[in-house]
């Protein structure tokens, strides 16, 4: 790179690092900065930061595949004249994402947000919603959904789920998802509906996407003393070529088979249980809503027996309708204190095979209680019952876990569950197959 492309794109970014924490504005940078960008042939439209990149895209399609993967590991980055065009299309993206200004945001405001974030996340080589969608990621998951949730709150959310047509603008996120499951009670009529709305599509995102990630999970080791069925889908081909190549003629080159074996397929098929137990309590909605989905999958399963409790000072047992999150949610309260007892007196009359059973139990496991839940959470382990501890998470992705309890769960041998679902995912399978 020579001097000149350097100081260009060095222009770019002091004039991006200005915008984005809002120092006044330096009328020399913005001048030069249009000098450059119509230099290298960008549409001036791109130092706009009221221009969403949507817009931006639908002027002009040639620059939708230049975002796309733009700041991914390993994007190149050379080549005359191309630093300074990056600099240019990176600057674009943080401003539209990083500076949210201030004061009241409408509904147009917080989508055209979104779409910026997906492209954002998108330059980074990942799918829109990939990112913010992590529920235990920190670092820049977390400041995204921090941004994110800021918005929302600066919404007037009641005003905007009122009318119909701006509520046909949000689009659904767990910052959004968050606020409506703390108002709801604050929500009737068409705003209420409207709320309802956005969940229940937010649940069909999630569970869609989770679902890909269960798929169908077999039940039960193979029962050795049923007979194979003799169906030539059941044909063990390897074993069959095995037990009869004492019939090989050398002469004929050929092999004659007089016997055939056949694969076991029959199983022992007894039910999986699998308990949930949700802490409703603070900032548990993102933790929250993921599990309460991932529930009513594995329920979908067959001989998979799901139990699911919510708690917070009281416990709820959430079972009947385990099946639709959507009405889970609906019936959740979020804040309050934490009192896991509760919940343990309604979990543990739920074991009857405890080796047959697993207890997934999210928490951040600030509690009242904390020896006396501990001490019956490590008695259920002990019987043989499969504990997986969940932290909780806020919708900013920040992991808060009482460490009392992390340590003690990982001397145990059960130490807390965090990152990404697909974990969660991973462990139930590898009990239930």
């Amino acid at each position: 790179m020579t001097t000149a492309e350097e100081n260009r794109r060095q222009v770019l970014y002091w004039r991006m690092l200005g915008r984005v924490f809002e120092a006044d504005e330096q009328l020399t940078l913005e001048s030069a900065s249009v000098a450059i960008v119509d230099d290298i042939g960008l549409p001036p439209a791109l130092l706009d930061p009221g221009v969403t990149v949507d817009n931006l895209v639908q002027r002009h399609p040639e620059l939708a595949a230049e975002f796309e993967g733009l700041m991914a590991p390993g994007a190149d980055e050379t080549g005359a004249g191309l630093e300074v065009r990056r600099a240019a299309l990176v600057s674009k993206l943080l401003i539209n994402v990083f500076h949210t200004g201030s004061g009241s945001v409408s509904a147009t405001q917080l989508a055209n947000w979104q779409a910026d974030a997906g492209w954002f996340e998108k330059a980074l080589g990942m799918d829109p919603g990939e990112l913010r969608g992590r529920p235990n990621a920190g670092g820049l998951a977390g400041v995204l959904g921090g941004i994110e949730g800021d918005l929302v709150k600066r919404m007037h959310l009641r005003e905007v789920l009122a009318n119909p047509a701006l509520a046909k603008q949000l689009t659904p996120s767990m910052s959004l998802i968050e606020q409506l499951l703390r108002d709801k009670n604050n929500l009737s009529g068409v705003a209420l509906a409207n709320a309802k709305a956005l969940i229940r599509r937010f649940v069909d995102e999630v569970a869609a996407v989770l679902r890909t990630q269960v798929q169908q999970t077999s039940v039960g080791e193979i029962d050795r003393s049923v007979p194979p069925k003799r169906v030539y889908r059941n044909l063990d081909v390897e074993r069959t070529i095995w037990k009869n190549l004492t019939n090989w003629s050398p002469e004929d080159e050929r092999l004659y088979v007089d016997k055939l074996f056949y694969k076991q397929t029959a199983k022992r098929t007894t039910p999986a249980r699998l308990i949930v137990v949700v802490d409703q309590s603070g900032s548990m909605v993102n933790a929250m809503v993921n599990c309460t989905i991932l529930a009513s999958i594995f329920a979908g399963l067959p001989k998979v027996d799901v139990h699911l409790v919510a708690y917070d000072t009281r416990a709820l047992d959430l079972t009947p309708w385990v099946a639709d999150p959507f009405e889970v949610l609906l019936r959740t309260r979020l804040g309050g204190g934490t009192d896991g007892t509760v919940a343990m007196a309604l979990a543990q009359p739920k074991v009857s095979d405890p080796r047959n059973t697993v207890v997934v139990w999210i928490s951040d496991f600030y509690e009242s209680q904390q020896q006396v839940l501990f001490d019956s959470m490590q008695a259920m382990h002990r019987s043989g019952v499969k504990f997986i501890p969940v932290g909780s998470v806020s919708s900013g992705g920040q992991q808060s876990v009482n460490p009392w309890f992390r340590q003690r769960f990982k001397d145990m041998g059960a130490p807390v569950l965090s990152g990404h679902i697909k974990k969660l995912v991973f462990e139930l399978k590898s009990f239930l197959a």
